[in-house]
């Protein structure tokens, strides 16, 4: 049964402490009806799905325990607050998670917060195996991002392919690097949604349909197949592009991911896969939260759903890796967004 916020009991939630969240509020001197506001004024500023309802009811009940925050929720508190999850008392921090993450006015433009935000976002991107040269692909985003409007990158292109389970915060953090460096992003979802539908349809299914062997062997190739000649086109043009969908075929298969790799080298374009990891758990609440049609058969059989899915599943070649459990990653993009004030999506 999907379950709504009001239906979360927080005392039952691990490692939160809803005292913070006072404590916070009245550090700031705000009210529940200010602090409210201020909720509801960051979350449109950063054009969050979801811009909570922030009444002084629903604050009273985050504070006292009674009702644990949701994503959008818990993604305003720590963009109002300037804080991660931890410092609010939401959860315990993971091993070497940086917590009291601070940020400094925006008035120095060179070497202040912004800059200190974007490169500790970025640097949560770590090998995923041994040959994986994560600190290039950070270097090329960072200075993809500080070369913006001065006059292009010195680099290769490059193919970045963020992949991972339904759920994950991949498209998030796809986001984030397109808003660091201008880059064109390739969304799957959006990109081929029409036609997937479309199709499926025409074969006699059901529209939302991303399970059965009428989607898999007959639609999801051809899905896949326009996602790539979309990135191909682009490449070809020397554009470097990041592109967001599960990829979990594809970069467990290392003659595919090989062949791509071939392909893009030919053009003088280095590819990237980036594989976002998160647990069981932040995934059913993100899938839950933006209640996408084509998500409801999982959420009605997840646990079926989970029987079909390996968590420590990994790509079959060099890879990346953004440890998203607990929405750590997608987090710091927050405040990095926030430092740089390149709130859009």
């Amino acid at each position: 049964m999907m379950m709504t916020e009001g239906q979360r009991v927080g005392k039952q939630r691990a490692g939160w402490r809803p005292e913070r969240l006072r404590e916070q509020r009245e550090a700031h001197g705000l009210t529940l009806e200010k602090a409210g506001e201020r909720l509801r004024a960051v979350a449109e500023q950063a054009k969050l799905k979801g811009i909570p309802a922030a009444n002084p009811q629903t604050l009273w009940q985050h504070e006292q325990g009674e009702v644990y925050p949701g994503p959008h929720y818990r993604r305003a508190y720590c963009l109002l607050y300037r804080a991660t999850e931890p410092d609010l008392g939401f959860r315990t921090a993971l091993p070497g998670e940086e917590t009291s993450f601070k940020l400094t006015p925006m008035d120095n433009r060179l070497n202040g917060a912004h800059v200190l935000a974007v490169e500790r976002a970025i640097h949560r991107i770590a090998p995923g195996s041994g040959e994986a040269d994560h600190f290039n692909l950070q270097q090329r985003i960072i200075d993809a991002w500080k070369r913006r409007h001065t006059g292009g990158d010195p680099h290769r292109p490059v193919l970045i392919l963020v992949g991972g389970f339904a759920g994950s915060g991949k498209t998030e953090l796809a986001r984030f690097f397109v808003q660091l460096t201008g880059w064109p992003l390739l969304d799957k979802d959006p990109l081929t949604r029409p036609l997937v539908e479309r199709l499926l349809v025409a074969l006699g299914g059901d529209a939302n349909d991303r399970h059965t062997d009428l989607y898999r062997e007959n639609v999801r190739p051809v899905e896949y197949d326009c996602l790539m000649q979309s990135a191909m086109a682009n490449i070809k043009c020397g554009i470097s592009t990041v592109l967001t969908a599960p990829f979990i075929a594809e970069m467990t298969d290392a003659d595919w991911m090989q062949r791509l790799t071939n392909r893009a080298s030919s053009m003088g374009v280095d590819v990237f896969p980036v594989w976002v990891r998160c647990d069981e758990e932040s995934m059913r609440e993100y899938i839950t939260f933006r209640s996408a049609a084509r998500d409801a058969w999982k959420l009605q059989r997840w646990e079926e759903y989970m029987a079909t899915i390996d968590l420590d599943l990994r790509p079959a070649v060099p890879h990346l890796v953004v440890d998203n459990r607990l929405g750590t990653a997608v987090s710091l993009a927050d405040q990095a967004r926030q430092a740089i004030g390149a709130m859009y999506e």
